[in-house]
């Protein structure tokens, strides 16, 4: 599989737009590329996030980790110094709790939640994503993945494997990024940032695609 980081516009008109549904949204936007105070943080995660797609231009991409190994529910990228391994799970609707509204699922285990068609189950969860920085394990906390759903490694593309996801290296050498994007259904893309061996937080962005 031959792993391609450059953004592609998927459309001219790409745009961060609003959701209209006939029943309750409770997702919240507080995790959203527009709301990174961050002015470094802000302009690297522009460089690879379509929701930063209108601050990218004149950027430079940013240096990645190499995939190293992957499969259907794990991707692997490692270098001489970082490691990082997504592994996912499936979503077992017996084992959460669903809140429903006229047929609709509008929180699981009593949050909002994000990924896949909002409205309906997910089918699949983040189960872990293991950070290794030379020698010392970075914690990722639960909570900075286990409302996210239905991530993805791969799409088809004219017959052909590919990827957007990456793990992007900060110029300042302090700081990358470990990214993942699902095109479907209007988009959802999920950012984790690590500084200095730490989780310092992450982005999460939907609904960006026409």
């Amino acid at each position: 599989m031959r792993i391609v980081f450059s953004l592609l516009f998927l459309c001219s008109g790409l745009a961060v737009l609003a959701q209209d549904y006939d029943f309750p949204d409770f997702r919240q936007k507080k995790d959203n590329f527009s709301h990174i105070n961050d002015k470094d943080i802000r302009s690297d995660v522009s460089t690879f996030c379509l929701a930063g797609v209108d601050e990218s231009v004149g950027k430079p991409s940013l240096p990645t980790v190499p995939v190293v190994d992957y499969g259907p529910n794990f991707m692997k990228y490692a270098d001489d110094h970082i490691q990082v391994i997504i592994k996912t799970g499936v979503f077992l609707a017996a084992k959460h709790k669903l809140m429903q509204q006229e047929g609709h699922l509008l929180r699981i285990d009593g949050k909002p939640y994000y990924g896949g068609v909002y409205g309906q189950p997910p089918h699949t969860t983040i189960e872990s994503i293991i950070v290794v920085v030379d020698k010392d394990t970075v914690p990722i906390p639960t909570a900075a993945y286990f409302d996210l759903y239905d991530p993805k490694f791969s799409y088809n593309e004219n017959g052909a494997t590919r990827s957007r996801n990456g793990v992007f290296l900060s110029n300042d050498k302090h700081t990358f990024y470990i990214y993942m994007l699902n095109i479907d259904n209007k988009g959802t893309e999920y950012t984790w940032v690590i500084r200095d061996k730490q989780y310092l937080r992450r982005v999460v962005d939907y609904g960006f695609l026409n």
